[in-house]
């Protein structure tokens, strides 16, 4: 059985009382914003079924939810809307979620740890770990908060725009996306820095 708690057991070795854990949902969408999700767990605390959230189905992801709110010590969620993401980037967007969540904590940490390679700056102690979100309790829960909380935004933007299927491929560039964006041209939630390749000058919209 796997650890997931040796970086939050290493981190309270040193001397650290609150590791967050953070994770992104929705950086390779064409459309809707980028979720980022921070999450602080008591010291010892494991939640049976939490793992990267890519690797859970839709209605495990949606069970564990609750469990994380539950149990966390504290937790933020946090996101970049599509404009912020045409004006700065994804990476910087991702960032701006990122910092967004942890702003949301009711608990302020004192060490991240973030998924990935990149160094967002959260002006507190910050360290990257590669795969984090199959390897880190806190990481893996904030990536299922961050994936649920953005697929459930895209299911009422489906509500709205109901020709694009958002409700079945929250925005990533499936082959329906791609067709229905040739058919009908983007949205108001459409990045159209990502639209670029796909739609050339036709964006408006």
């Amino acid at each position: 059985m796997r650890d997931l708690s040796a970086y939050e057991r290493a981190a309270a070795r040193e001397g650290f009382r609150a590791v967050c854990g953070i994770d992104e949902a929705g950086r390779g969408p064409l459309a809707g914003p980028v979720f980022a999700a921070a999450v602080i767990l008591p010291p010892g605390c494991e939640i049976a079924g939490v793992d990267d959230s890519k690797k859970l189905s839709p209605k495990k992801r949606e069970a564990l939810f609750p469990v994380i709110e539950a149990k966390a010590a504290a937790y933020g969620i946090g996101f970049a809307t599509e404009r912020e993401i045409d004006a700065i980037n994804i990476l910087q967007a991702t960032f701006l979620a990122m910092r967004r969540a942890v702003e949301a904590l009711a608990v302020r940490p004192d060490l991240a740890l973030v998924d990935g390679n990149r160094m967002p700056p959260l002006g507190l102690p910050t360290r990257t770990i590669v795969r984090g979100d199959s390897l880190s309790e806190s990481i893996a829960a904030a990536s299922i908060l961050a994936k649920v909380s953005r697929d459930r935004l895209m299911c009422r933007v489906d509500e709205l725009y109901p020709q694009y299927g958002f409700a079945r491929h929250k925005g990533y560039g499936t082959a329906l996306h791609v067709a229905m964006l040739k058919k009908y041209g983007p949205c108001p939630v459409h990045r159209r820095t990502f639209l670029k390749k796909i739609l050339g000058g036709r964006q408006n919209g």
